[in-house]
């Protein structure tokens, strides 16, 4: 077993901050240094790349970084203190210039012979040494570290340099799966956004092919106020198509009303939606609440879409529930599928969002879904068909978005007890072996 010490930063690592810059000093690509901000921190670690700017200021050979030092924030434009601290490692950029930091960064390299870089890297992502960054912390608006008293953080390590290695050859190999399985994600995230796109201007033909674009045979387009849409297609209020309903709160002071088995979905339920399906809700209601409220009791497989806080959010029910106010529903029948009412919110996500109003709180009004029209197949086979197409996707999206938590998870668990010593490494095993169990 490996025998760990309790150190402070300053004993096992050196620290410099990076370039104070004025906005003129911004350039582009092709002439200026790959510039790391505060935007290029991701909460509790890791890299954001649309964070990346360019800079041709002042700068010296000391300023300059290499691929995979480690950069940790020293402001945070969050109160809670999501971002102060998070450690990232510096990407490979392939430029000719070498990358650079803004002063929102500090740069942290280990004394040889004292830690791990890459250990380092993942033990700054610990809870209890970025709640030390925190509490260094202050700023009314913006917090700022108190950079002078980092070196006093305390954290514990293994005196062994070998068994620091491991431990990051064993989390260097979750946050590379992690990596590729973000990749798959993001890859089927534009398969289905460009999919979503041709299912909603061209439509399915009955052999299942795509209809050929209207540049390719115009004749079987018609023009409508929105654009140019099959001739099989209808624009059509959705209230034509289905039935609307809405919900309502009971009354929150009358005990009754509350926790009587009937799922009730509101604005509390906003992290489960945009999954295709909800089957369960934070709150529920009674029956009791539902005959003394405008709530209604929605049968199973309606389509619900939030008009206020998640503005466009969307999912279909598993099962009989009621809404909140919060909430525009809609039960499909013979004229529209459901699964394609649901893909024609989604793809419609943005329009949704950009419509709703408000000084607090973004929503939109009632009188808005009474106007709203559709552009879809009136042979609902054909819906069918398009949603069909588009569920196909999202079987690949979800399975890696599911993988993708349970590596996270997996992670965590790891780092919890292999950088605080409550599992020891046994530095002679595979890396993988270790992975694995």
């Amino acid at each position: 077993m490996s025998e760990w010490q309790t150190v402070t930063l300053g004993r096992i690592s050196t620290q410099r901050k990076g370039i104070s810059y004025k906005s003129d000093d911004y350039s582009d690509g092709y002439s200026g240094h790959p510039f790391l901000t505060i935007k290029c921190f991701v909460k509790g670690g890791g890299y954001e790349p649309t964070g990346i700017k360019f800079y041709d200021g002042f700068s010296t050979g000391a300023d300059f970084l290499s691929a995979g030092d480690i950069l940790f924030s020293v402001t945070d434009l969050t109160r809670a203190g999501d971002i102060v601290g998070s450690p990232l490692r510096v990407p490979e950029f392939g430029c000719s210039k070498p990358a650079l930091a803004s002063m929102d960064c500090m740069r942290i390299d280990p004394k040889l012979g004292q830690c791990s870089k890459d250990f380092l890297y993942h033990l700054l992502m610990l809870p209890e040494i970025r709640r030390q960054m925190v509490a260094y912390s202050a700023g009314s608006t913006v917090l700022h570290l108190d950079t002078k008293k980092v070196t006093a953080i305390i954290l514990r390590l293994p005196l062994n340099i070998q068994t620091q290695e491991k431990i990051a050859a064993i989390l260097n190999s979750l946050d590379t799966a992690i990596e590729k399985t973000e990749e798959l994600i993001s890859k089927y995230q534009q398969i289905k956004a460009g999919l979503m796109h041709d299912l909603f201007t061209r439509g399915v033909l009955p052999n299942g092919q795509l209809r050929p674009s209207r540049e390719q045979a115009p004749e079987l387009y018609q023009e409508t106020p929105i654009g140019w849409i099959p001739k099989e297609w209808q624009y059509e209020l959705l209230d034509q198509l289905a039935v609307r309903g809405s919900g309502h709160t009971p009354n929150k002071e009358m005990p009754d009303y509350w926790n009587g088995g009937i799922k009730w979905v509101s604005l509390a339920d906003s992290h489960r939606l945009d999954k295709l399906y909800i089957s369960d809700t934070e709150l529920q209601i009674s029956q009791q609440g539902i005959q003394n409220s405008s709530a209604i009791l929605h049968p199973a497989g309606i389509v619900v879409l939030s008009r206020d806080a998640g503005v466009g959010k969307s999912s279909i029910t598993t099962e009989p529930m009621a809404v909140s106010q919060h909430f525009m529903c809609w039960k499909c029948d013979k004229k529209m599928d459901n699964h394609f009412l649901y893909y024609w919110l989604q793809h419609n996500r943005r329009t949704f969002e950009n419509i709703a109003m408000g000084s607090t709180i973004l929503t939109i009004g009632l009188p808005y879904f009474k106007r709203l029209k559709i552009a879809c197949p009136v042979n609902i086979e054909e819906q069918k068909s398009i949603a069909l197409r588009l569920l196909s996707i999202d079987g690949h999206l979800f399975k890696h978005i599911d993988a993708l938590t349970k590596l996270q998870q997996q992670k965590l668990g790891l780092m919890q007890d292999l950088l605080t010593g409550k599992v020891q490494v046994k530095v002679g095993e595979p890396v993988l072996e270790t992975v694995d169990a």
